[in-house]
């Protein structure tokens, strides 16, 4: 078995070297780095993970806590994820919480014993436990997807990373308006979620563009889940006068609208134009295809690994938000005819009124802030 000497030997370097290129601990000259590699290939040498370990107190592993695994969304972040850790030579382990915040702060304690170098958590709608947990240890942890609330001095505590939910939310309740409905639904995601909170914030900022009124009873919770978000939305279709549009907040709850929908023998966008957050890869099938606004999951994944390995390189950095644009994407549920709806194109920016607390959010762009929206 070839070992790090052997290494140095066939690139002609020192064994040092070998060690600064294969550890990313020290800038290497690129055809130095590249000799290096090259004889890595050559004579198939296979670094000793743990003997590494032992020596610079890291693993080379990221842990990834996140819900709901099987949902297409989660499925692309992950991919995202292990596409990340994979380029800069970590390995992943991967635990579910099944959204539960005792079960979600005992996967966290799992992957931390693993002695993982960092975390990237999905965090439930109560993290208390998992927020006590990371800051007793001192664990490195990127928040993805789901944001914490900001503490009352506005500090950061952790690195968070996601995807722009208010603006995008509110184009397709703009959207439904500039179609003439006047009475638009939405089936929102589970209570507590910062996702649930900003797509609301969304929706009802939606109206208010578009000169609407908010009528409570037309804002149900599917709770991100198919089966009750089939549930809300037939409570919509009982109300005395039921909404002409609806938006759902995710996939899983666009799919049990659906359901409902057809329960009733309703068609869509006939009976009732459809809007959803989450693009998914059959959305493009279903008759009618599907307006959605779609996330940059893979792009999500990919910069939460990222923003985990600066935090790594600098512990002592500030603490920041990245949010990623969404793309609209106009196709035919909404009651557009065929030949108006267009491809996959990311949204232009668009300036709505807002109410002052919704500050100077003016697009769906690239944002990095010192704190949380």
């Amino acid at each position: 078995m070839a070992t790090m000497a052997d290494v140095a030997r066939s690139a002609g370097v020192s064994v040092a070297t070998v060690s600064h290129v294969l550890n990313d601990t020290r800038p290497v000259l690129p055809h130095t780095r590249q000799a290096v590699l090259d004889a890595v290939d050559r004579l198939g040498y296979t670094p000793n993970t743990l003997a590494r370990s032992l020596v610079t107190a890291r693993t080379r592993s990221i842990g990834l806590a996140v819900s709901a695994v099987s949902n297409p969304y989660f499925t692309e972040i992950l991919q995202g994820v292990e596409a990340g850790a994979l380029e800069h030579g970590y390995s992943l382990l991967i635990a579910d919480p099944h959204d539960d915040p005792e079960h979600e702060r005992k996967v966290v304690q799992l992957l931390h014993e693993r002695r993982v170098d960092g975390m990237i958590v999905a965090p439930s709608a109560n993290p208390g436990d998992l927020l006590a947990y990371l800051g007793r240890h001192g664990v490195p942890a990127v928040f993805l997807d789901r944001l914490v609330t900001t503490p009352a001095d506005g500090t950061l505590a952790y690195d968070q990373v996601c995807a722009e939910s208010v603006e995008p939310t509110a184009r397709l309740v703009t959207h439904l308006a500039e179609l003439g409905h006047r009475r638009i639904a939405l089936v929102a995601g589970r209570p507590g979620l910062s996702t649930t909170r900003e797509r609301v914030a969304g929706y009802r900022h939606g109206l208010a563009a578009s000169g609407l009124p908010h009528d409570e009873r037309l804002l149900v919770h599917g709770n991100s889940e198919s089966a009750d978000a089939e549930r809300a939305t037939t409570a919509l279709l009982s109300l005395a006068a039921p909404p002409t549009a609806l938006v759902t907040a995710n996939n899983a709850m666009t799919i049990g609208a659906l359901r409902a929908l057809r329960e009733r023998g309703l068609s869509v966008p006939e009976d009732m134009a459809l809007c959803c957050f989450d693009d998914f890869a059959w959305a493009d099938l279903f008759s009618p295809r599907l307006t959605a606004v779609a996330q940059p999951s893979r792009e999500i994944g990919a910069q939460a690994v990222q923003v985990l390995l600066d935090r790594l390189a600098s512990p002592d950095r500030p603490a920041r938000t990245l949010r990623l644009p969404c793309t609209f994407v106009h196709r035919t549920s909404c009651g557009c005819p065929e030949g108006t709806a267009r491809s996959a194109q990311p949204e232009q920016p668009e300036k709505f009124e807002k109410p002052e607390k919704f500050g100077n959010r003016e697009k769906f762009g690239k944002r990095e802030k010192g704190t949380a929206s």
